[in-house]
């Protein structure tokens, strides 16, 4: 489940550049909206986010670490409490952002809404993935 969850991260953050530039291309051409391309990344978010639910679920890291103790400990809180509140955060934002715009009849406010809400939502992912890199790398296996 690790690796589907994993291996979707890259989907996603791939499939959200793509609907972004997309979009953005849209905006600036004054071209029309192209809700195939929006569903595109509210599809893998939501399906990310199923995942993720899951392994949250069945995961020794995720909600079997709820403790006191554990808010103390800035890997174990990141894993618990901060990835899959912004992950959830994000896929919300997604889910705005596209029902906002599908609803929409003018395609300039259905583009930027989509792009506006989009960003946002890779912004938050961006900023809550575990990097190998990073001090939490001991739980990336």
């Amino acid at each position: 489940m690790k690796h589907l969850h994993s291996t979707l991260a890259i989907i996603v953050l791939a499939a959200l550049i793509i609907v972004i530039v997309i979009t953005l291309l849209n905006l600036i051409g004054k071209k029309p909206f192209n809700r195939k391309v929006a569903l595109i990344g509210l599809i893998t978010a939501h399906l990310q986010g199923l995942v993720g639910i899951v392994l949250y679920f069945t995961s020794a890291l995720g909600f079997a670490s709820i403790s006191a103790g554990n808010m103390k400990v800035s890997s174990a809180r990141f894993y618990f409490l901060e990835h899959p509140l912004m992950m959830i955060i994000a896929a919300v934002l997604v889910t705005i952002g596209y029902s906002k715009s599908k609803k929409m009849i003018d395609d300039h406010k259905a583009n930027r809404t989509v792009f506006i809400f989009y960003v946002i939502a890779l912004i938050l992912i961006l900023s809550r993935i575990p990097m190998p890199i990073s001090s939490w790398s001991i739980f990336n296996g």
